[in-house]
């Protein structure tokens, strides 16, 4: 039984965790950003069965290795491309984000007062809605995870654990961030705008050109960086205009 912790196994887990774990971070800003149309007292369960989903998935998927690796064979040809499965896949995923995030931004900015009053059976649908969206979304996110699993890993336990903590690790960030982006209305801002600099990655990923994730995350990261050095500015200025006032 000890021989299949070895240490080439055991490196390929730390690796393979990590990694799964940064291929997550598309994940938990789509979640938190799908739940908030959700009353607050449905939210947390929403993201949780959300985050149960992907597990679900990509644990299935993974007996399916095969078949994956299979989504990865040429389908046909269109004007000299050539498109599989995963290309389809990954091009309607990206779509999808697109135009959610265009959505929600319009929403953002115009408003919509349908959303403040909802009756019992209307409010059913959107819980039921949101949970489907995380999880089609979680399949698509799932191909890239199980691809770079198939590709960095022999053995199926090493797979499994490393899908199973990134998905604890998700969880346990998940409510952190959900509950920073809903206080702070720029930074949902600034998450929708990473929806749609993802959805474009997806898309031209699926049409053979591959921005490495790393570029991606960067954009994100200076992004966020810029974001709290405002708030860290805006929190400042509100204290000195409390102190202007109290003299």
């Amino acid at each position: 039984m000890l021989e299949i912790f070895t240490g080439e196994a055991l490196a390929a887990l730390a690796t393979l965790t990590v990694l799964e774990i940064i291929l997550g971070i598309d994940n938990i800003v789509f979640i938190s950003i799908v739940a908030q149309k959700l009353p607050p007292k449905q939210r947390q369960r929403a993201r949780q069965l959300g985050l149960l989903g992907a597990l679900v998935i990509r644990l299935v998927l993974l007996y399916f290795i095969v078949w994956i690796i299979g989504l990865t064979a040429n389908l046909f040809s269109l004007m000299g491309m050539d498109f599989s499965w995963r290309d389809l896949i990954l091009i309607a995923g990206g779509l999808f984000l697109l135009g959610k995030g265009t959505l929600e931004i319009h929403e953002n900015i115009e408003g919509n007062p349908k959303h403040l009053i909802r009756p019992k059976k209307a409010a059913a649908n959107l819980f039921l809605m949101v949970v489907a969206q995380i999880v089609v979304l979680d399949m698509v996110f799932s191909l890239d995870s199980i691809l770079t699993a198939i590709g960095m890993a022999k053995e199926l336990w090493v797979m499994v654990t490393a899908i199973m903590i990134s998905i604890a690790v998700m969880m346990w960030a998940l409510g952190p961030v959900s509950g920073f982006i809903e206080k702070h209305p720029t930074v949902k801002m600034l998450a929708l705008s990473f929806l749609l600099l993802i959805g474009m990655a997806l898309i031209a990923d699926g049409f053979g050109t591959h921005i490495p994730r790393g570029y991606l995350y960067f954009a994100i990261t200076f992004s966020i960086f810029v974001e709290a050095l405002n708030l860290a500015a805006r929190r400042s200025r509100e204290k000195r205009r409390k102190r202007k006032k109290k003299v």
